[in-house]
C-alpha cells in the first residue's frame, strides 16, 4: 500500500512541475451501431479548435523561421549548409534546402492551407445567371422587383 501511494504522490508531483497548456475544443457525439442484443452506445469525441489566424501563422513559417529567430549564428551556419531549420521557434529540422527553397516550400504551404480554407467557406453548388439577384431593384422607393424565394424558385440543371 505504501508503495501504490509513494508512486502516486511522485506522479502528482511530475504532473504539477510539467506546464498545462488549455484551449477551447469542439466535442461531437454520435451514436455508434449497437452490438447484437444490446443498446446503442453514445461516443463523444472532442478535439482542439484552431483558429484561421493560428494556422496560417503556423503555415508560414513552416519551413521557415521568423525572421528575428532566423539570424542567428546557428541559422547563418544551416543556411550555409543548406540546411532547412523551421517551425515558430525556428529549432526543426526541416530537410534540405537554401532559404529561397525554403521560402517556395512556405509558399506552397500556405497556398494550399488557403485553397482548403476557400473551399470550406465556398458554397458547393456555383452560382448562376438566374441566382443572381437583380442589382437595379435595390434602388426603386416602392420596390417593383420581387426576387423569388429560394423554396419556390425552379430547381434547374447546371448546364
Amino acid at each position: 500500500m505504501a508503495v501504490r501511494s509513494s508512486a502516486l504522490v511522485l506522479l502528482l508531483s511530475l504532473g504539477a512541475l510539467t506546464p498545462v497548456q488549455a484551449g477551447p475544443v469542439v466535442c461531437t457525439t454520435s451514436l455508434e451501431a449497437p452490438l447484437e442484443g444490446s443498446v446503442p452506445v453514445e461516443v463523444s469525441r472532442c478535439g482542439p479548435v484552431t483558429t484561421t489566424s493560428e494556422l496560417m501563422t503556423r503555415r508560414f513559417y513552416s519551413y521557415t523561421a521568423p525572421y528575428a529567430r532566423g539570424i542567428d549564428v546557428t541559422h547563418q551556419i544551416t543556411d550555409i549548409l543548406g540546411i532547412a531549420m523551421g517551425g515558430g521557434d525556428g529549432t526543426k529540422v526541416m530537410g534540405l534546402g537554401f532559404p529561397d527553397q525554403t521560402i517556395v516550400w512556405d509558399g506552397s504551404a500556405v497556398e494550399n492551407t488557403y485553397q482548403v480554407l476557400l473551399e470550406q467557406q465556398s458554397h458547393p453548388l456555383p452560382w448562376r445567371t438566374a441566382d443572381v439577384s437583380n442589382g437595379f431593384c435595390t434602388g426603386l422607393a416602392r420596390g417593383g422587383c420581387s426576387t423569388p424565394s429560394p423554396a419556390a424558385a425552379p430547381i434547374r440543371g447546371l448546364w
